[in-house]
């Protein structure tokens, strides 16, 4: 019985490799062409070691005469920290500069950009379309790169993981204005080596080509309406296209969040919430939260909730999520009352509101100016009873106490798609003060979970640049 069972397994194991042709045959270039800087390009040790200046390396062997419509690619990378590289298809020759044609899959886990450019896109983006921008894997450790064409498809796997799955829509040609585009054709593959010491190596580098007609396994093309041509514009010009303030609640699974994720082109933070009366109130939990979200592809952030919270998570709990965010939302009034703002009968009746107004703000200053914290996130919220008055009771005073106070620690704020705040006039006087702002929704259920609208809206008519966009602080897998 065992005997069969492992003639099986070996069996399967065999089919699973079945059509797998190599490209590069670990003893020198044949079958490869660079272009500029050719010294660039190396055979070390069975292994293609790129290390700039720049130059691309590019597949001219025999294998379907360098042709692959669609197909499987599979490699083994290795990056030495700041390395910065990648695997274009669909590309052919260029003499020398940054490919004109083709897509890329990216190879970058910490190099972090030149001459004021900060790189965003980390290992297994398709670079520029649909973008990934937390480091899943390690320098100086072997991975395996995946991905995949068939039809209009294209999907990315990290080890196994599925980071891309994006369908080319009819109307690709809004995706960039570079003369090739980054649209799906046909063409061979090349490698990316970028400056001096920037070095990668690749080895076991195999295809397998798939029929000329191979059809999406799965989905449907997306409508490109005027949202799905922003974010594909933020995406190309290195804004972190995340929405950082999602919620798996309403029978949301993290199963069904990042298929949504991968659909709409937007990275999630997945946050918990934390604190008295909430979910999770001990660093027991905490920890529990976070194994469950070990090597899934998004951020995962601590929702700190009401202003006991510092006291109830050690600080070594607290620095295992990649940010914490709260809001002040939760407060004690000077009575000693503890109200929840967006809860009628909890705030009761407001006699004086801009008293309650000073009050709102006062608590705000606090939080932002002694809890430890990333993000400040449902800005300007104000309850139900106030909320009709929030051009007159925001005033550019207490906008400017509330944006004084978040500069002082460098904590980002959030432009809120649930709430459609803070609104511009905040915007603009925290972004002439160096105020980094987020995009978040704070969704309850999957079903109001948007595409950033507001954000988008925001960043037009605030003219937010890139720079002006926080993202965590890069930190090694865990």
């Amino acid at each position: 019985m065992l005997r069969n069972a492992v003639f099986l397994v070996a069996l399967s194991l065999a089919g699973a490799e079945e059509g797998w042709i190599p490209l590069f045959n670990g003893k020198n270039l044949d079958g490869w062409t660079p272009n500029e800087n050719r010294g660039s390009w190396k055979v070390v040790d069975g292994m293609l070691a790129g290390d700039g200046p720049r130059s691309h390396l590019f597949y001219t062997g025999k294998v379907r005469n360098a042709d692959f419509r669609n197909f499987e690619f599979r490699a083994e990378v290795m990056t030495r920290p700041m390395a910065n590289s990648g695997v274009y298809f669909h590309t052919r020759f260029q003499n020398e500069g940054w490919l004109d044609y083709g897509l890329e899959v990216q190879v970058n886990n910490t190099a972090t950009g030149e001459k004021g450019y900060i790189e965003r896109k980390k290992t297994g983006s398709l670079y520029g379309v649909r973008n990934v921008y937390k480091q899943l894997v390690n320098d100086n450790e072997w991975f395996e790169l995946r991905f995949s064409v068939r039809g209009k498809q294209v999907r990315v796997w990290v080890d196994g993981v599925l980071l891309v799955d994006y369908i080319e829509p009819d109307e690709p040609a809004v995706q960039t204005n570079r003369p090739g585009g980054r649209i799906l054709g046909h063409g061979t593959f090349a490698l990316q080596c970028h400056d001096p010491g920037s070095k990668v190596f690749f080895r076991n580098i195999r295809v397998r080509p798939l029929p000329d007609d191979a059809k999406a396994e799965s989905g449907e093309r997306p409508v490109v309406d005027a949202v799905y041509k922003e974010l594909l514009r933020l995406s190309g010009a290195n804004y972190p296209v995340v929405d950082f303030h999602v919620h798996l609640k309403g029978g949301w699974t993290l199963e069904q969040a990042l298929e949504n994720s991968r659909r709409l082109g937007i990275g999630y933070g997945i946050a918990v919430n934390c604190g008295a009366g909430f979910p999770i109130t001990n660093d027991a939990g905490a920890e529990e939260f976070l194994r469950g979200m070990r090597g899934q592809p998004v951020f995962v952030a601590m929702q700190a909730e009401g202003r006991e919270w510092v006291n109830m998570f050690s600080k070594q709990v607290i620095a295992k999520f990649d940010y914490v965010f709260t809001d002040s939302m939760t407060f004690t009034d000077d009575k000693g009352k503890r109200m929840r703002l967006w809860i009628k009968n909890e705030v009761g009746d407001i006699g004086d509101p801009q008293a309650f107004m000073d009050l709102i703000v006062n608590r705000t200053v606090g939080i932002l100016r002694n809890e430890p914290i990333d993000i400040y996130v449902n800005p300007t919220f104000l309850p139900e009873a106030m909320a009709y008055r929030y051009d007159a009771l925001w005033t550019p005073e207490r906008m400017q106490r509330v944006i004084d106070a978040a500069k002082e620690r460098n904590i980002a704020i959030e432009i809120n798609n649930r709430y459609r705040i803070p609104g511009a006039a905040f915007i603009k006087r925290a972004k002439a003060a160096g105020i980094k702002f987020t995009c978040g929704t704070n969704n309850n259920s999957a079903a109001d979970i948007g595409r950033m609208e507001y954000c988008l809206e925001m960043i037009r008519e605030c003219g937010l640049r890139w720079q002006d966009m926080w993202v965590p602080e890069m930190r090694r897998p865990r």
